[in-house]
């Protein structure tokens, strides 16, 4: 039983998306994945062309699991940076009824950023924090270490509690230590990717994944 809403939208794009993963997976070699994991990993390097990421992505055991329940159930997606709620299918979301944000650029962000010394990124954290967001949602990070140490922070110490953590900033400062830190929690589970590669679109192709997974699933119990 075929998708419907996590496809291609004409038959043309699905055949050229489909025989991309075909490639991917006939030229990735062995991998050590569970199945529903490599659905996620084939679709980052479909979207990077990097087939290091077979080996770099990293799961918690219940991270595919939490992921698909917590989409199932219409959870949010907090996100670092407007690229990676820009970039995710809006029909799929809705489908779902997810919906995502992202305050990295809101005022009062930026302010407290300043006032503090710190990033926005940890400021929108903060605020996802204050409201609600972040218990049970997803949270999504492509591009700012200092947003994933900050959720770090907030589970340890104020006892927050993600669904999901997709954790894969790209960068040389703090990047690959944030995942490594992210990669100790067994307070939620997370998928990462090891040392500094990483990005946005790694994370909307990981999303996407999930979103495919999901349907997949409901589909299947119909």
């Amino acid at each position: 039983m075929s998708n419907v809403i996590t496809e291609q939208l004409t038959p043309a794009g699905q055949k050229i998306e489909h025989d991309s993963f075909a490639i991917v997976d006939s030229e990735a070699g062995q991998h050590s994945y569970a199945d529903d994991q490599w659905q996620i990993v084939r679709r980052m390097i479909h979207a990077s062309a990097d087939f290091e990421f077979n080996g770099l992505t990293q799961f918690h055991t219940d991270a595919v699991t939490a992921g698909l329940n917590a989409i199932s159930q219409g959870r949010p997606i907090i996100a670092d940076v407007e690229m990676i709620c820009v970039g995710l299918s809006k029909p799929r979301l809705n489908h779902f009824g997810v919906e995502t944000h992202h305050f990295i650029s809101d005022q009062d962000v930026i302010t407290q950023a300043k006032a503090e010394n710190s990033t926005r990124a940890v400021q929108a954290m903060r605020k996802a924090h204050r409201l609600g967001l972040l218990d049970n949602g997803i949270v999504a990070v492509g591009n700012a270490p200092t947003a994933l140490l900050e959720v770090i922070r907030l589970i340890q110490d104020e006892g927050v509690r993600p669904a999901l953590i997709v954790g894969m900033p790209v960068g040389f400062v703090s990047a690959a230590e944030s995942k490594a830190a992210v990669s100790t929690l067994e307070e939620a589970p997370w998928i990462v990717t090891d040392g500094r590669k990483g990005g946005s679109t790694l994370v909307v192709s990981t999303l996407h994944a999930l979103l495919a997974l999901t349907e997949a699933k409901q589909r299947q119990q119909a």
